[in-house]
């Protein structure tokens, strides 16, 4: 999250501090905002102070209903815009205003159908059948059929460096039923298969585009969403344009979205204090009364469905090597040492909610007999010594944020209690995810965004053949009950596998230390309306629009 210089078009950041403009003056005339020789100041003469207020409240009424441009503040700079290799939460928000999905999930989490119409299993569980809409184009015009939705999917499973084809690996082919159908036959039945189709899995890419761009797509995606691609300045913004073809094009109010990285989150609020945004994610709970203080803000939010945690490098090369890495006892003290509810309050007002599980209290997977441990120094210390390594020295990789930083540097305290020694190690965002990619990291500390099926937080990074298993873990036990909680569509049986799953890779082996699951906090404009409150945290540009 280095910050660079920022340039200053239509629709670019503020200016100041990360972007924040100072207000000007007005100037009446004179050189020095002084009024002109011979104009009268505002409100002299008879009823001057009425026709001041009638003309100013004419004058935000008209500016209100003219702004087209919403401008949303992220946290982080997006990874590369491409469906098939991007991983960042921000990306998704990004990618929710320019690709759509087959499927969506709406505010209770129930399956809901977009570029799909409907879709049937077979009776053995083991073929989808899935129905797409006759009515959508790609931003370059080209049409979407089956052809296009097979050639996605197909990349989605082949490209090299695919972080999606660990999430719909059961599928064994894609085939073109008619223009408008496509059937996806699997090796075993998945029941997690729709869940994932309702992410970057099932994005649907132009078929024109993918071949023209090659392995460039995600520097101009072309996909088939309400606003297409318009610019990128890495670590300045992303500029969208609406698309006046879009299939659902009555649902969009607003002709551009500009989505702003600035990864200070006092800097973040001020720039939405100041107007200089209209939208901000993952508002850090500590900045929320003075966000309710303002009549001019609005806050709102709820709980994730993801976790934020401790990834361990215990297998992916010579970072792995290590005490932490190579013994389970290690690994115990470092989460015996952690008091995650000290953090929590340190940190985040004590609004978020601690667990060591990957799923949040919320979720019917969530296992009620699996309780956070307390935090024991003296046990701690004890594991420490039987592992022969008294002081281990543990570099912890960190993203470049205010709160990510303090919450490692509470973790570096407490764990120095108990003989660790922690060397932080604040990374750029993006360049952290590709550093853990490569195996150069021992520890790290990360939130993932969540899925609505557990198998979405914890297949890709506890499998031996996850996409996004940087830590290496594998334990071919973990594997099948992975597996069988995949294939089975009986929550109460998947509820078992995945306590068997907990028992070796959470108690056992310590395989990842999950800390708390965050709420998903934004804090708005009182004059944009219509955002929808999504469990999965992404900002849905449909129904959103500027208000008086």
């Amino acid at each position: 999250m280095v910050r660079e210089r920022r340039s200053h078009g239509p629709g670019s950041p503020p200016r100041g501090a990360r972007g924040l403009r100072r207000p000007r003056r007005p100037c009446s005339g004179g050189k020095d905002g002084t009024p002109a020789a011979g104009a009268k100041r505002p409100g002299s003469g008879r009823g001057g102070g009425l026709a001041i207020l009638a003309i100013l409240g004419l004058f935000l009424a008209s500016t209100a209903a003219a702004q087209t441009t919403l401008r949303i503040g992220l946290r982080e700079d997006p990874d590369v815009l491409d469906p098939t290799l991007a991983r960042t939460y921000v990306g998704r928000i990004v990618f929710a205003s320019l690709c759509d999905k087959l499927f969506d999930i709406d505010e209770k989490l129930q399956i809901v159908p977009q570029l799909a119409t409907g879709h049937a299993w077979s009776a053995d569980n083991r073929t989808l059948t899935i129905k797409l809409r006759d009515d959508v184009l790609f931003h370059d015009g080209e049409k979407l059929d089956a052809e296009a939705v097979k050639l996605s999917l197909d990349r989605h499973l082949t490209l090299q460096g695919s972080f999606r084809r660990s999430e719909i690996n059961v599928v064994q082919a894609v085939e073109v039923v008619d223009p408008l159908t496509v059937k996806l036959s699997l090796s075993v039945p998945f029941a997690p298969l729709i869940a994932q189709l309702t992410d970057r899995a099932g994005m649907i890419m132009s078929p024109k585009a993918l071949k023209e761009a090659g392995a460039q797509f995600g520097t101009k995606p072309v996909c088939a969403g309400p606003f297409r691609f318009g610019e990128r300045i890495a670590q300045d913004r992303i500029v969208l344009e609406r698309f006046d073809r879009y299939w659902d094009k009555a649902a969009i109010h607003v002709d551009r979205v500009v989505f702003q990285p600035i990864q200070d989150t006092t800097v973040l609020l001020a720039n939405l204090q100041a107007g200089q945004l209209d939208l901000i994610e993952r508002v850090n709970p500590t900045d929320a009364p003075a966000i309710k203080r303002d009549r001019r803000l609005r806050l709102v939010g709820g709980e994730e469905l993801g976790y934020t945690g401790l990834t361990l490098n215990v297998g992916n090369g010579e970072r792995a090597k290590t005490p932490l890495g190579q013994d389970a006892r290690v690994r115990e003290a470092l989460e015996l040492a952690i008091d995650r509810e000290a953090v929590n309050q340190v940190v985040y007002g004590g609004e978020f909610t601690v667990s060591s599980q990957w799923v949040p209290p919320g979720s019917p997977f969530h296992l009620k007999d699996l309780p956070a441990p307390t935090r024991d120094v003296a046990r701690a210390r004890k594991l420490l010594a039987e592992a022969g390594v008294p002081a281990p020295v543990v570099n912890l990789m960190i993203p470049n944020n205010p709160d990510l930083r303090q919450a490692g540097e509470v973790i570096q305290a407490m764990a120095k209690e108990a003989g660790f020694d922690i060397r932080l190690q604040a990374t750029e965002f993006a360049s952290a995810l590709q550093a853990a990619a490569r195996g150069e990291f021992e520890a790290f500390l990360v939130g993932w965004s969540g899925r609505s099926d557990p198998d979405g937080n914890i297949y890709s990074f506890a499998s031996c053949k996850g996409g996004q298993n940087d830590g290496r873990y594998c334990n071919a036990e973990v594997d099948r009950l992975l597996d069988a909680a995949r294939a089975t569509p009986d929550t109460a049986e998947r509820i078992k596998l995945y306590r068997q799953v907990a028992e070796l890779y959470l108690i056992k082996e310590r395989g990842r230390i999950y800390l708390w699951h965050r709420k998903n906090l934004f804090a708005h404009t009182t004059r944009l309306q219509g955002l929808r409150l999504v469990p999965d945290g992404l900002i849905r540009v449909h129904g959103l629009r500027f208000g008086g």
